[in-house]
C-alpha cells in the first residue's frame, strides 16, 4: 500500500510507513501547496525586508543579516553546524517516522521550501536509506534541531545512514540508489531543523504500542485474578455507573467479559471472603485511569503530528516568526505517559507477588514443583518485576519541569521534550516486560486449579503462554521461554485470540 503524503496522517499510517516500509507519495495538493509557498519566499526574497533565518542568522545572531549571495551558504552551514548530536542512535523506525512527520508538515504549504525537498524525504522512505541519529542534544524548545540536522545532513549526502543493514556513508547509499545530495536554497535548512518530529515520533510509537499492551494487560490481569480466586463483584458496572469514567467502565466491563464461564470463579462463588487487595479490587479504577490518560496523549499527539511546527512560517504576503516549534505539549504528555504506565507496571507487579507469596496466594509457594526449597519455582521473576517498578519510578520524574537558557538567552526556555520522550519510552518496555511476567506466572498459577478452567475467553491465552513454558520438573533456565511470553503480550495476536 502507499500513503499520501498530504495534510493529514494518523498513528496507524505512521506506523505502516515506519515499522512496515509501507511506500509514501506526494499528493497533487500538497505539490500545488508547495509550490505556492515556494513562489512566496522567492519574491519576497527580492525585497530589503529583513526575515529571520532567510536572510539573517540564527538564534542569538538573528540581527546578522545575510548578503544574497550567501543565503543558500546559510542553510547548508546551519545543517552541519546543527548536526551535534551524541550517544546512542534512534532505532531506525523512530528515525523514518520524524521523517513522515516532517514531510507532512512541509506540505502544508507554510514552510516555503521547493518540492525537491519533500520529494527527498519520500525517496529516502521509499529506498529504505534512514539518516543516523544520535539520541542525545536536542531541548526540545526550537524544535529537535540536532536530531533534525542529522537527517538534513544524510540528504545533502554528507554523515551516515542505515542502508540494506549496515551504516554507510550517505553519499555511497545515494550514489548506489541514484538520488541526487540536496543542495539546500534560501529557508530550506532552516524549514528541515525546526520542528518538534523527534520528539512526536518517539511519543507516536511508544503510544501504538501501548495501547496493544494496554488491551494485553487486561487479559493478564483477569487472569491473575481468577488464579488468586478474586471476586467479580468489583467489576459490577452499577458499581462504575456511580463514578463514570470511560476508561473504568471499559477496564470493569473487559474483566467480567474475560471472567466469564470460569470455573475456578464458580468454585468459590459463596466463599467467606469479604473483599479482595486493592490489586484486584481497585483495578478498574487503577487501569482506567491509565486508558483514561492514554487517550488523552493520543488526542495532543493527533494535533502535534498533523501541525506546522517549524520557523518562520510563510503567508501569503508575510513571514511570521513564532514560537510553534516549542515542544511543551508532548513534553507534558510525553511525561504524563510515562507516569501512566508506571503505575500499569506497579499494579501489576502487586498481583504478580500474590501470585508467588505463600503467605496470600493460597498457591503451591512460589508455584515451585517438585520439593519446596530445593527448587524456588517462579520467586525470582517477583524480584525483577520489583527492579523494573523502581526504575520505572525514577524515569517518571518529569523532564518537562526542566529548563536551561540556549543561544545567549535568547532561548530562554525549553521544554526537554525529547527526553521525556525517551524516558517515556524506556517506562514502556520495562512495563512490556512486567506484563509478560504477570502472564507467565499468571499462565501458570491458573492451571494449578486443575481440572477446573478459567473463563472461556482465556482460555486459549492461557494454553498459548503455557505451551511457551518447557514442561521441565523443577528450576530451569527460562530466558527463551519469558522472550517468546514478551513477544506474545507486546502483539495485537493476543487480544485477536480472544475477541
Amino acid at each position: 500500500m502507499t500513503y499520501s503524503i498530504d495534510e493529514k496522517i494518523s498513528l496507524e499510517e505512521l506506523v505502516a510507513v515506519s515499522r512496515d516500509h509501507e511506500k509514501v507519495e506526494i499528493s497533487q495538493d500538497a505539490y500545488a501547496r508547495i509550490n505556492h509557498s515556494r513562489k512566496i519566499v522567492e519574491r519576497l526574497l527580492s525585497s530589503d525586508r529583513a526575515m529571520y533565518g532567510i536572510n539573517t542568522g540564527f538564534g542569538a545572531m538573528a540581527t546578522v543579516s545575510i548578503s544574497p549571495d550567501e543565503i543558500n551558504e546559510l542553510q547548508s552551514n546551519l545543517v552541519r553546524s546543527h548536526s551535534v548530536g551524541v550517544g546512542p542512535v534512534l532505532d531506525e523506525e523512530s528515525v523514518r517516522a520524524m521523517m513522515l512527520l516532517r514531510a507532512v508538515s512541509l506540505s502544508k504549504g507554510y514552510s516555503g521550501v521547493r518540492v525537491a525537498v519533500v520529494k527527498q524525504i519520500a525517496d529516502f522512505l521509499n529506498k529504505n536509506i534512514t539518516p543516523v541519529v544520535p539520541s542525545q542534544g536536542s531541548v526540545g524548545a526550537s524544535g529537535d534541531l540536532a536530531p533534525l540536522a542529522h537527517v538534513a545532513l544524510a540528504m545533502m549526502g554528507e554523515g551516515e545512514v542505515f542502508y540494506k543493514g549496515k551504516i554507510v556513508n550517505a553519499k555511497e547509499a545515494l550514489d548506489l540508489e541514484g538520488i541526487k545530495p540536496l543542495r539546500y536554497e534560501a529557508k530550506e535548512g532552516l524549514a528541515l531543523t525546526n520542528g518538534t518530529q523527534a520528539m512526536t515520533a518517539v511519543m507516536a510509537i511508544s503510544l501504538y504500542d501501548a495501547k496493544i499492551l494496554f488491551e494485553n494487560a487486561l487479559i493478564t490481569s483477569a487472569i491473575s485474578i481468577d488464579a488468586l480466586k478474586g471476586s467479580t463483584t468489583p467489576f459490577d458496572p452499577r458499581i462504575h455507573e456511580l463514578r463514570p469514567y470511560e476508561g473504568q467502565k471499559y477496564v470493569a466491563a473487559k474483566i467480567l467479559e474475560y471472567m466469564e464461564g470460569s470455573e475456578i470463579r464458580a468454585s468459590h462463588i459463596n466463599c467467606s471472603k469479604v473483599q479482595d487487595a486493592y490489586s484486584l479490587r481497585a483495578t478498574p479504577q487503577v487501569l482506567g485511569a491509565v486508558k483514561d490518560s492514554l487517550d488523552y496523549v493520543e488526542k495532543i499527539l493527533s494535533v502535534e503530528m498533523n501541525s506546522v511546527t517549524d520557523n518562520p512560517l510563510i503567508f501569503e504576503n508575510d513571514v511570521l516568526s513564532g514560537g510553534n516549534f516549542h515542544g511543551e505539549p508532548i513534553a507534558l504528555v510525553a511525561d504524563f505517559f510515562a507516569i501512566a504506565i508506571s503505575e500499569l507496571g506497579n499494579i501489576t507487579e502487586r498481583r504478580i507477588d500474590r501470585l508467588v507469596n505463600p503467605l496470600v496466594s493460597g498457591l503451591p509457594p512460589f508455584l515451585a514443583e517438585g520439593k519446596v526449597g530445593l527448587n524456588s519455582g517462579l520467586m525470582m521473576w517477583q524480584y525483577t518485576a520489583a527492579s523494573l517498578v523502581s526504575e520505572n519510578k525514577v524515569l517518571s520524574h518529569p523532564a518537562s519541569v526542566d529548563s536551561i537558557p540556549t543561544s545567549a538567552y535568547q532561548e530562554d526556555h525549553v521544554s526537554m521534550g525529547t527526553t521525556a520522550a525517551m524516558k517515556a519510552k524506556r517506562v514502556f518496555e520495562n512495563t512490556s516486560k512486567i506484563i509478560a511476567i504477570e502472564g507467565m506466572i499468571g499462565s501458570k498459577a491458573v492451571r494449578v486449579h486443575r481440572p477446573l478452567k478459567t473463563g472461556k475467553k482465556l482460555e486459549p491465552v492461557v494454553d498459548l503462554i503455557n505451551s511457551k513454558i518447557k514442561d521441565v520438573k523443577g528450576d530451569h533456565y527460562m530466558k527463551e521461554e519469558f522472550d517468546e511470553i514478551l513477544k506474545i503480550v507486546k502483539s495485537q495476536n493476543m487480544r485477536g485470540m480472544i475477541e
